[in-house]
């Protein structure tokens, strides 16, 4: 059996109002939070921590036991995150049609193809870390689970999420590269087998 509890229900249980906002601004409000990161530990402390020290039993004890160790905590946070919506504010005036346009386009045109086609970049970007060739399998070599050529090395690309799957019907008989999708980009990792070989 299954329950689940929403955060307004969860309020509600606990007889904590629930404030209401404006539409569209929580949004505003948690990109500026993110940008700011005005309530990330630094600011408002480790909050997983405050919490398990916490003895009280109401949320009014908690107030109280939370702003008599971090007094200028919510002031701060509120300063920062104003800072941050009037930076939004002045770069949602910059925003036109033009801009939209451009951003619309990378989005869907670039960073897709970016996304699917991505193999060549990190053949090419290995090749000149060991200052050798690279090449992309053809079908026949897809086929056996090649990706491409590092020098004459046959080697084929994974998400790191690949090694967790464990029931994969599919044997690969060469070396394989891992990588990770990252906010900016990729992290790559390579297998000591495939350095070793181009350090001898």
């Amino acid at each position: 059996m299954e329950l689940k509890l929403k955060t307004k229900e969860i309020r509600k249980l606990m007889g904590i109002e629930s404030p209401k906002f404006p539409k569209y601004t929580t949004q505003i409000l948690n990109l500026a939070n993110q940008n700011s990161q005005a309530t990330r530990p630094p600011t408002v402390g480790k909050m997983s921590e405050l919490i398990k020290e916490f003895k009280g039993r109401t949320i009014k004890d908690w107030e109280e036991w939370y702003l008599e160790k971090h007094s200028n905590a919510i002031e701060n946070a509120t300063n920062k995150i104003l800072n941050m919506i009037n930076n939004l504010k002045h770069a949602i005036n910059k925003i036109d049609g033009e801009m939209v346009q451009k951003w619309s386009y990378d989005l869907i045109i670039v960073k897709t193809y970016i996304g699917l086609k991505f193999q060549e970049a990190v053949l090419k970007k290995i090749s000149e870390k060991f200052n050798t060739t690279y090449k992309l399998a053809n079908p026949k070599e897809e086929s056996k689970g090649i990706d491409g050529y590092i020098g004459e090395i046959p080697v084929s690309l994974k998400p790191s999420s690949y090694t967790s799957k464990k029931m994969l019907s599919e044997q690969i008989e060469v070396c394989i590269i891992y990588y990770q999708k990252t906010n900016d980009g990729l992290k790559i990792t390579i297998p000591e087998y495939l350095v070793a070989k181009f350090k001898e």
